[in-house]
């Protein structure tokens, strides 16, 4: 390759090496040479954008639809700036409106640190089957679709929910997404709100959920008897850090026969030999997550000798580490 530049190589080559180059320096590419100029604007760069490492504004994501992402957009993850001193609307309904009119494709959707209250839940973009909300502000009417088939069309289908510390996500958003009938995926982390009352409402319209997480929810032993009963296409199931969570509650699990996956980290008051109980009446599993728990090696190497085709995990914290070494 002696001599060799960047100008000789083929345009596709180029366009995966740009596709390697944050936002910022691929823009920045246009300004090399015609060539570059041509290759930036090719629908391939912008088919997943990520914008969460800068701070975004409205006019910012303008310029980008207007000259990028039309027709090309399948993923787009930005910030907002509901944490910051200066807080102004990112995500306006007129962008929202436009993104979904001129990028169809748009169907994974991820927004941080976003203030969606002066955000109605119809602006999204139709075409959405995956949204991730972390750290985010949403009023109290969002995920609720009318019973107007008319206007249920204009909804996002919504299959993948994502989340993440969103302090306003109650047992009524939940139930408000549920009975849309659309959910394979629900990570709900952080979501203090939801209660056992939410997800035993919520149960019967999850029957096609396949992976499922409520990590450090308000929830307690009875939360397995509506998972159990209702949602048996489960293949990922994760409880971590239910605090609340005791052997009693453990048996409704033995129902998900097609489990592949469950996480039980930090859920202290559940002892081994209920977790093994349970886990061999589940033919499929094949990851045993114990993160977090105490347990000594040799009951590690019992349960893990009464699971023989499941990995069990028992990683032990950063901070739990650090304290063992300095006592």
């Amino acid at each position: 390759m002696e001599g060799q530049t960047l100008s000789a190589l083929p345009d596709s080559l180029l366009l995966q090496i740009l596709e390697w180059l944050p936002p910022r320096d691929r823009l920045g590419g246009a300004r090399v040479c015609r060539r570059w100029r041509r290759l930036v604007r090719d629908k391939f760069l912008w088919r997943h954008l990520d914008l969460t490492p800068y701070k975004m504004s409205s006019k910012a994501l303008w310029h980008l639809l207007r000259n990028h992402l039309r027709g090309s957009l399948r993923t787009l993850k930005a910030r907002g700036s509901l944490h910051s001193t200066r807080k102004q609307e990112v995500f306006t309904p007129a962008l929202m409106k436009a993104l979904g009119k001129q990028c169809p494709t748009l169907h994974h959707l991820c927004l941080m640190e976003t203030d969606l209250r002066s955000l109605s839940y119809d602006s999204l973009p139709s075409s959405l089957t995956t949204l991730e909300l972390s750290c985010c502000e949403i009023s109290s009417l969002w995920f609720k679709v009318p019973e107007t088939s008319q206007t249920h069309t204009a909804f996002p289908r919504i299959q993948h929910l994502v989340i993440r510390n969103v302090p306003s996500f109650s047992n009524q958003h939940l139930l408000n997404i549920s009975v849309q009938g659309t959910l394979k995926t629900l990570v709900l982390s952080e979501a203090y709100r939801v209660t056992d009352a939410g997800i035993q409402a919520a149960a019967p319209h999850l029957g096609d959920l396949e992976h499922l997480a409520l990590r450090r929810c308000s929830i307690g032993n009875l939360v397995t008897h509506f998972i159990g009963p209702h949602m048996k296409r489960l293949r990922r199931l994760d409880l971590g850090g239910s605090s609340s969570l005791e052997n009693i509650g453990l048996p409704c699990l033995t129902s998900l026969v097609g489990l592949e996956d469950l996480c039980l980290e930090s859920c202290h008051r559940l002892s081994p030999e209920a977790i093994v109980a349970v886990c061999q009446k589940l033919p499929q599993l094949r990851h045993l997550d114990l993160s977090g728990i105490e347990v000594e090696d040799l009951m590690i190497h019992k349960i893990r000798a009464g699971l023989p085709s499941c990995v069990v995990t028992n990683a032990v914290s950063a901070a739990d580490s650090s304290v063992e070494s300095a006592q």
